[in-house]
């Protein structure tokens, strides 16, 4: 796939702003795309958009104008899973790289949730009602048919079943209270607005960085989790954890302190407390070395 240096590396978090700052027509494949700038800032976006145009059209001729939603599903479904060979990466199922869309189009394997988004734009492309559904534990997809509503694999196109969706609802619902309890199915199979589906992308992306101590790509996911969720304090938190990992400290407690003004009657007060309280200790300590005059020399 052809790269060129359309973006800078600094304004790979400005463009991704840009993308996303209403909700109205939310660019989700255009804005799950930008996250790979995370890990290649010079990534050609329009190249990997001008791919899925290719996949795209070459879709639409297999399409009879007249074609019913199941036969325009088993073609999507055909093409995208046997032909293009699209699937789950269960060998290595964590690796960052399966939520970087530009890496799954050349390497044909993800997440359910970067597979999601590109099998959507490729159904609604051919005039499908199609949706990704943001179900727990994990990403599903859902068609609307003319016999009822398909729900989804989107790692292998594989249906299921109320029964099934129930089973897998179990160990979610597990000490849950007994309100949470009389949810019905259809409030867990509700359509993933495209904001809500780039944040669980980063979401995943976050867990691996932060367990690995990635300070770097850490707080780059942080970056963007701000950006999307503006009032989400604990995103502020974690932003600036991920920047006293860094030893950044300034930034690191502006981030903290906005989390405890905004955020004061969480269960982690205490810990952020000593944490900004070492935050400004350090600050102190940096600021007395650099106006401290240097000592004198002995002579020699």
């Amino acid at each position: 796939m052809p790269i060129n240096l359309s973006f800078e590396p600094l304004n790979a978090l400005g463009y991704f702003e840009s993308l996303v700052q209403s909700d109205t027509s939310f660019p989700l494949l255009e804005a799950a795309i930008c996250l790979g700038q995370m890990q290649l800032p010079e990534l050609d976006v329009q190249g990997v958009l001008s791919q899925v145009d290719i996949w795209q059209q070459r879709l639409r001729q297999r399409v009879p104008q007249d074609a019913a939603p199941m036969a325009r599903l088993m073609l999507l479904n055909q093409y995208f899973f046997r032909e293009l060979g699209f699937g789950g990466n269960l060998n290595d199922y964590y690796a960052p790289d399966n939520s970087f869309v530009h890496h799954v189009i050349v390497s044909r394997r993800g997440i359910p949730v970067s597979l999601a988004v590109l099998w959507v734009e490729l159904a609604q492309g051919i005039g499908l009602d199609a949706a990704g559904v943001s179900f727990p534990g994990h990403f599903l997809v859902k068609v609307n048919l003319q016999a009822g509503q398909a729900v989804m694999d989107p790692m292998t196109g594989q249906s299921f079943g109320r029964d099934e969706l129930v089973r897998m609802l179990q160990p979610y619902r597990a000490g849950a209270m007994e309100k949470e309890l009389d949810v019905p199915l259809g409030l867990y199979l509700q359509s993933a607005p495209g904001r809500d589906i780039v944040v669980r992308m980063l979401r995943n992306l976050k867990e691996i960085y932060k367990s690995h101590r990635y300070g770097a790509q850490w707080l780059a996911v942080q970056e963007r989790l701000v950006v999307l969720l503006p009032e989400c304090w604990s995103e502020y938190r974690d932003r600036g954890l991920a920047h006293a990992l860094l030893g950044n400290h300034a930034q690191a407690l502006s981030d903290l302190e906005c989390y405890s003004v905004y955020a004061h009657d969480s269960v982690d007060v205490d810990a952020i407390g000593s944490q900004m309280e070492l935050l400004r200790a350090q600050l102190a300590q940096s600021h007395a070395t650099r106006i401290t005059p240097p000592g004198r020399q002995p002579p020699g």
